[in-house]
């Protein structure tokens, strides 16, 4: 199924050159495009693979159109962020062929009677939902999910497959929860008695904003006496855990395996690496960057982008290193002797030349 040129600027914006009646039936890269796809340009190092693309129309910045154009013959489209074009045309194109569920609950999901399911929600197969739960306009529940008591799921929000939503958690509109997400387990909470460690009952709730996102198998953990708060537009991948009482800024994403302790406080339009760590009861400004593997020790109050690693080496020279590093105490006491050292005898010479 394919759509016009035309029809693509007239939804998405854009300036367009070339035919608008040039059909178009999906978006490649720029050495697989054929003559019905759309590509695109976001770096502009490859300026010489997009002159030479097949594709029927390429996405460009204002600075690489008229360099493109010296070898391109196909259509553009110009915009000042071509990875974000490619995003909303992408959804679009995905729209096309997409499959939606009839609305309705499968005979072999289990609905307790007093939660309240919007006509217009698909709940699928096996599906367990517990007493007062809240399934609003547009949800789609996949096969296996489980939605607990008096939890509330907010308009077009979509669960893949064995999701868990534990009771009274809460997120909002146009979520994606993808498959062996588990929102809302008990934090880590117990206290020390004698070496004995005691549970501390974990009663807050996970409340999750508008437009977020949650990777397959990233757990969530309810509050221990507050709550823990996603807010919108958060985008976390794969195997992320989020302890409990954490609070997440909204539009900051987290890659794969990220670890967050409990009762971190993290800003807005933030990012993180895959598996950097960010140690429990930490403050983090917006808008801050941690690289991939790095671990967070201590509060961030300047955005920026931090780095928290030792570059690989050998296993020889990291050993070496490491052997430093244990005697740099050590060390540091003998120069600080030295310096000390140098200081009197540059006194004592001083005085001597005077007199």
């Amino acid at each position: 199924m394919g759509l016009r040129l035309g029809e693509l600027v007239e939804r998405l914006g854009g300036q367009l050159i070339g035919d608008p009646n040039t059909q178009v039936s999906g978006i490649a890269p720029l050495t697989d495009a054929g003559v019905s796809h759309i590509s695109f340009l976001t770096n502009s190092k490859f300026r010489a693979q997009a002159g030479q693309s097949r594709a029927a129309a390429l996405i460009v910045s204002p600075n690489d159109d008229a360099l493109v154009a010296q070898t391109y013959t196909g259509a553009r489209i110009v915009t000042p962020n071509p990875y974000a074009y490619f995003a909303h045309a992408a959804q679009w194109f995905e729209s096309l062929t997409a499959y939606v569920p009839a609305p309705g609950i499968h005979p072999s999901a289990v609905v307790d009677p007093s939660a309240s399911i919007d006509p217009t929600a698909h709940i699928g197969a096996n599906v367990t939902v517990e007493a007062d739960a809240v399934i609003k306009p547009g949800v789609r529940i996949d096969a296996g999910c489980y939605v607990g008591r008096a939890a509330v799921i907010g308009e077009n929000t979509h669960f893949f497959a064995n999701v868990t939503f534990h009771a009274r958690c809460v997120i909002g509109a146009r979520g994606i929860v993808h498959s062996g997400a588990v929102i809302g387990t008990d934090g880590f909470g117990f206290a020390n008695e004698g070496g004995v460690y005691v549970r501390i009952p974990q009663t807050g709730r996970v409340v999750i904003g508008d437009d977020v996102d949650i990777g397959a198998s990233t757990t969530i953990d309810r509050g221990a006496l507050a709550d823990t708060i996603i807010e919108d537009g958060v985008k976390l991948d794969n195997q992320i855990q989020i302890g409990h009482n954490c609070h997440i800024g909204a539009h900051t994403a987290m890659a794969g395996c990220v670890g967050v302790a409990g009762s971190a406080k993290i800003g807005k339009y933030c990012t993180f690496g895959g598996a950097a760590m960010v140690l429990g009861h930490l403050t983090i400004v917006d808008k801050v960057h941690v690289s991939s593997g790095s671990m967070v020790s201590r509060s961030i109050l300047e955005p920026g982008q931090y780095t928290g690693f030792y570059p690989l080496a050998k296993n020889a020279d990291w050993e070496k290193s490491a052997a430093i590093v244990r005697n740099l105490s050590t060390m540091r006491e003998k120069i600080r002797a030295l310096e000390k050292t140098i200081k009197t005898i540059t006194i004592q010479n001083e005085k001597h030349e005077q007199s």
